[in-house]
């Protein structure tokens, strides 16, 4: 997973708001199969490895209404082919309904949503050696999922995540593609590897296929949802040190407001999506 390593700036850690959190709690747990790391009265912090945070859910009573921007799903990047294969498998069997399973040339997936309609990509990625490029644009394809070949790679039921699960990227609606590109381009520094029509494009830092994708499909012209409504409170991009974190402080200050929290960086995409600039720990 180099492209999630100290080397390479990438997506890191996912905070939510979401309406039951004994719900979700149970769905995070033992449908997707994260463990509890910490928890309290209104917040849940989830784990793989069981010592890093990874997603935290936060207890809110205010629903997102659409269309809005903000999150259109957030990927979990699990290490190997079988391990997606023992995911779809306890999916299938706890009966609890997909919503696709697709191969993307670079990656092979399964969505879902989580009780509050959050979605949810679960993949695994091909060697990069294997990944089409054309000059800088990656090709990435959406085809049908070859479920019974996936399936020969299963080797049991899956009870949690593989430790080293990581959030492979996370995929956001925005209500400008313009705006959103100059933001994550210029900004934040990501190549733009892919653009799909005028309705998306995919991002990322070191060659991957994508850490970040934009999509206007349901979003164009959208607001932002209230505040504390279920969906996204923020998504974070770690850095390896503090001079390149610092260098993009300061370019996204040219487009949007920086605060400081807790030896943090957050700013807000031209589209409300808020992102915390982090440091390796």
């Amino acid at each position: 997973m180099k492209f999630h390593s100290e080397t390479v700036p990438h997506t890191s850690e996912l905070h939510l708001f979401v309406s039951d959190l004994n719900r979700s709690t149970h769905f995070y747990k033992e449908m997707i199969g994260f463990k509890i790391l910490m928890k309290s009265n209104d917040t849940v912090v989830f784990t793989t490895n069981g010592k890093t945070p990874l997603l935290t859910i936060e207890e809110s009573s205010r629903i997102r209404s659409y269309p809005s921007t903000g999150l259109y799903h957030f990927a979990l990047l699990v290490p190997e082919r079988k391990h997606l294969a023992n995911v779809l498998t306890h999916l299938l069997s706890t009966g609890y309904p997909l919503q696709g399973a697709s191969d993307h040339d670079v990656s092979e997936a399964i969505y879902l949503g989580d009780p509050d309609g959050n979605g949810i990509e679960i993949y695994a990625d091909r060697p990069a050696n294997e990944w089409n490029w054309e000059e800088d644009q990656v090709v990435m394809t959406t085809k049908a999922l070859n479920v019974e070949e996936l399936m020969k790679k299963a080797s049991g039921g899956m009870k949690e995540l593989p430790e080293n699960t990581v959030l492979g990227h996370v995929h956001l609606q925005v209500s400008d593609l313009k705006e959103a590109k100059d933001f994550y381009q210029k900004g934040l520094g990501l190549q733009i590897v892919s653009q799909i029509g005028h309705d998306a494009i995919f991002a990322s830092y070191g060659g991957y296929h994508h850490h970040i994708g934009l999509n206007t499909w349901q979003s164009a012209g959208a607001l932002p949802p209230a505040e504390k409504s279920t969906g996204l409170k923020w998504f974070s991009i770690v850095f390896k040190n503090n001079l390149e974190r610092n260098k993009r402080v300061e370019q996204v200050k040219k487009f949007s407001n920086v605060w400081e929290k807790d030896e943090d960086f957050y700013t807000n995409d031209p589209s409300g999506n808020m992102i915390r600039l982090s440091l390796k720990k």
